[in-house]
């Protein structure tokens, strides 16, 4: 079991962040710009698949995309124009450059036609988050045309990846305790199933708190840190990516 008095320091960690006032300077407030279920999925989708590096740059670039989707990305998803594709090919985000762009929206023209949300994109390969990763990761490149130079923007648990961009993503669709971050607007996936978000940063800060033990950071990482989570919070271990988050990249601990 872990020590009372670690479970009370990250506890208070994730009521400094677990707060509206942090959403305003993370990535998670590109899906908050929306009201729709469907353009918040995939702003959201998006903005954690460009979650790597400066974040004010994330944001910058997030919001840059869906002015150029014309604030309804759901919609220029599923009816553009050929002319409204040409308006993307301007779009860069680092290595992630407009011929990734047109396939993300091929793939959400697809996906949307026949569905009405992206969480089936997860559920419909199984019960657990690494079953859901490995089989969307199979799903999101399973059309005919896609780019080999694509498949580094969607990571899979079969890769040994930690994915954390995407579990970053699960974690904003999934968790409901109605504090102003998380989304909460997906239903069939139970945040107690979450796996936890690994980056350099919540590795390092999991390391020196002894949550995590594995040199390498990898998936089977992030199965060992969500796993101490668990003991801390059985029903919602991944509010502690908050905590973990906070401390790591804005308290700079360890």
């Amino acid at each position: 079991m872990a020590s009372p008095s670690l479970k009370g320091f990250l506890d208070e960690a994730v009521t400094r962040y677990n707060h509206p006032s942090f959403v305003t300077t993370d990535p998670v407030s590109i899906p908050h710009l929306f009201t729709l279920k469907q353009d918040q999925e995939i702003a959201g989708f998006f903005a954690a698949i460009f979650s790597w590096g400066n974040r004010p740059m994330i944001i910058r670039k997030s919001a840059e995309l869906m002015q150029l989707m014309q604030m309804s990305p759901y919609n220029f998803c599923l009816n553009h124009s050929d002319d409204d594709l040409r308006s993307l090919l301007s779009f860069k985000h680092r290595t992630f450059n407009p011929t990734d762009l047109l396939y993300f929206i091929e793939f959400f023209k697809l996906h949307y036609s026949s569905h009405e949300s992206l969480e089936s994109a997860f559920t419909m390969h199984g019960k657990t988050i690494r079953d859901m990763l490995a089989g969307f990761h199979n799903y999101f490149f399973s059309l005919e045309d896609s780019p080999a130079r694509t498949r580094k923007h969607i990571s899979t648990p079969a890769r040994n990846s930690t994915c954390k961009r995407l579990n970053m993503f699960l974690r904003w669709m999934v968790r409901n305790d109605h504090k102003g971050v998380d989304l909460g607007i997906w239903k069939n996936i139970s945040p107690a199933t979450l796996i936890c978000p690994v980056d350099l940063h919540v590795a390092r800060v999991a390391r020196q708190l002894k949550l995590l033990s594995r040199p390498q950071t990898d998936w089977q990482a992030a199965e060992e840190l969500t796993a101490a989570l668990r003991k801390l919070d059985k029903n919602d271990p991944v509010k502690y990516d908050l905590a973990l988050f906070g401390l790591g990249v804005i308290e700079k601990f360890g």
